[in-house]
């Protein structure tokens, strides 16, 4: 917890490289809650050592004159480190009293300089509720896949109760020395994911997105209780619809929501409703369950890898602990 008090950590993002105020091997976490508890309003990302030491990474506040992000700040599970110590963030602001928002789009992607300042903010139609994200090396800089869980026409003000829009989308960003990075291009490669506001988790969605090693993309879907794949999705230039290819439905999982990939290849789901992580082979084979918080109904969201590929890196919101928990991997 840092210390302005916000609460329900999020994202999650091991430093590859020391440089600026991010120290190899740390651990970056970001948190949707303020103080009181109100989703939506988080504005920190805090810093974690292997030892446990925590420091607060950054605090956004006002934004630069020149940045926008429609409806304002709270920080969610989409968190990325991209060369340079450059950190992407996600933001999906409330609305009134907590409420979802109607301004649309709805949030952008933050860049952070690796100090926690701002440097830029990334505003798009197509990047409408940015819910999670993912990151892969290309040739010309990185590709960002993010899911969207707000996803609406153009026009349109009000938020749907519930809608099958939501998109998942692929960013193109290139580097120039010295300067913010770019978003060079940006295509929509899933859609028709169903979406719909919720009292206890704000709203549920497409959360959750890896990148497997044979270039497919994985996609949690909450509400459907499912994992879609997008195939090829580093070259895909059109949208897949949600279910057209479903790696693994039902059985274990249960409202998954943070994706993340084993070392042997495989995908590990963190469940909403139950506090397990169920892990998924490429064939759709769910091959172990595992309970990583008793009773964890709404504790676990994002997860990662250790550096090591011993180790899984999860948050844990349990009341008691608002904590980055560590389970062994074998």
């Amino acid at each position: 917890m840092p210390a302005n008090g916000d609460v329900n950590p999020y994202g999650i993002v091991v430093v590859p490289t020391t440089v600026g105020k991010l120290v190899k091997g740390d651990t970056l976490v970001s948190n949707f809650n303020d103080k009181a508890n109100v989703q939506g309003t988080g504005r920190t990302i805090v810093e974690v050592s292997p030892a446990g030491t925590v420091s607060t990474f950054a605090t956004i506040g006002s934004l630069p004159a020149s940045s926008t992000c429609p409806g304002g700040i709270g920080l969610t599970t989409a968190l990325s480190i991209l060369p340079g110590g450059w950190v992407v963030v996600g933001s999906l602001p409330a609305g009134v009293g907590g409420a979802l928002p109607l301004v649309n789009p709805a949030g952008c992607l933050l860049v952070l300089t690796d100090t926690g300042a701002v440097g830029a903010t990334w505003v798009n139609q197509n990047i409408n509720g940015p819910w999670d994200m993912t990151e892969v090396a290309t040739s010309s800089g990185v590709d960002l896949f993010v899911s969207n869980v707000l996803t609406r026409p153009k026009g349109a003000t009000a938020t749907p109760k519930s809608g099958d829009l939501s998109t998942i989308i692929r960013i193109s960003v290139t580097f120039n020395a010295n300067h913010v990075p770019q978003m060079s291009g940006l295509t929509v490669i899933g859609t028709g994911f169903l979406s719909k506001a919720n009292k206890a988790a704000f709203v549920q969605g497409p959360t959750g997105v890896a990148l497997g090693r044979n270039g497919d993309l994985y996609v949690a879907g909450t509400v459907r209780n499912h994992i879609s794949v997008i195939p090829k999705a580093l070259t895909r230039t059109t949208a897949v619809a949600d279910g057209a290819i479903t790696l693994s439905a039902g059985g274990w999982l249960n409202a998954p929501l943070g994706l993340t990939i084993a070392p042997n290849g495989d995908v590990l789901a963190m469940n909403a409703s139950d506090g397990n992580a169920v892990e998924i082979s490429p064939s759709g084979h769910q091959v172990a369950k595992k309970t990583l918080v008793p009773n964890g109904s709404g504790d676990l969201f994002g997860a990662t890898i250790s550096p090591n590929g011993k180790e899984l890196l999860f948050v844990n919101d349990a009341a008691t602990a608002n904590a980055l928990d560590i389970a062994k991997v074998h």
